[in-house]
């Protein structure tokens, strides 16, 4: 043993310290002044203790990726709505039972915008499977929750390699879907800084259709990237279709909103491998070597 080394801690761990506290019958419980600061619940929750709850919630997925070795990922985003091939199959059968022209309807467009569903899957596998091929310690990373977020972490589980769900507290919707390497699930209260970790590791981002919170996203990387907050990586959006019925560029450049070369910032492709073969060519994505 160097003479610098100390055998032992010289003090108790925080965790062993909680375990061995004797209770106290007079000054334990909720709400008690007497609780240790960290272990007491209530007083973590009290509004005033909010800036603390958001470093926490900063922190506590920065640790555990670091822990995980998850360096880098390249992030799907997309519907939660959106069923896979099967469910949407499914649906449509029961709807075609049932004769109900309005079930019909809505089981008709599940089973078309369900190959986003099967191309967000595929797009995971190639990822996947040629990163680690290729020595690249690229993982995928997605919302965690279903639809387009579930083929994501399905794909990459189904060739065998990890994927990060960043889920968060919600009324509906949202739960983990059961493809995400569990030392890599996360649940986030702050929309915020749930968006911060999306962004912090990723090399890409690759947005399938969606709704508001796909929007949302989509729109603030934008923002951070056009602003110079971000430094600039590639952002693909799948279904030009789909995508420029929904935003309509040429009218935000026409009327002078942005510039020109906004456009630039962002590409359409329609399949798994178009979007890999864009990526792949990257010349970030293509130097990345396990270390």
């Amino acid at each position: 043993m160097k003479p610098t080394e100390v055998p032992t801690r010289n003090f108790p761990t925080a965790k062993e310290e909680c375990c061995d506290l004797p209770p106290h019958p007079e000054y334990d419980g909720p709400g008690m002044a007497y609780n240790l600061a960290f272990k007491d619940e209530n007083f973590l929750l009290r509004e005033d203790m909010r800036h603390v709850r958001m470093q926490l919630e900063l922190m506590k997925p920065e640790v555990m990726l670091n822990e995980q070795g998850v360096k880098s990922t390249i992030v799907i985003f997309g519907s939660a709505r959106i069923l896979s091939a099967d469910a949407a199959q499914s649906l449509l059968a029961a709807a075609e039972a049932s004769g109900d022209e309005t079930q019909l309807r809505i089981a008709r467009s599940k089973l078309g915008m369900s190959r986003y569903y099967e191309e967000a899957r595929r797009f995971a596998q190639i990822v996947t499977s040629e990163c680690a091929k290729r020595g690249r310690p690229v993982v995928v990373a997605t919302g965690g929750g279903p639809g387009i977020m579930e083929a994501g972490n399905r794909g990459a589980y189904e060739v065998g390699g990890k994927s990060v769900g960043l889920n968060i507290v919600l009324p509906h919707e949202q739960y983990p879907n059961p493809y995400i390497t569990p030392e890599l699930c996360f649940r986030f209260h702050y929309f915020g800084l749930r968006k911060m970790h999306f962004l912090m590791r990723a090399v890409a981002l690759v947005c399938f259709p969606g709704g508001f919170g796909t929007l949302d996203e989509l729109f603030e990387t934008l923002t951070l990237i056009q602003t110079g907050k971000s430094r600039r990586r590639p952002i693909l959006l799948v279904g030009r279709e789909f995508w420029s019925k929904l935003i309509n560029i040429d009218l935000l450049i026409e009327t002078g909103m942005i510039n020109p070369a906004d456009e630039k910032l962002f590409q359409y492709v329609e399949t798994a491998e178009e979007a890999w073969a864009v990526l792949e060519t990257e010349p970030e994505l293509s130097s990345i070597h396990t270390p």
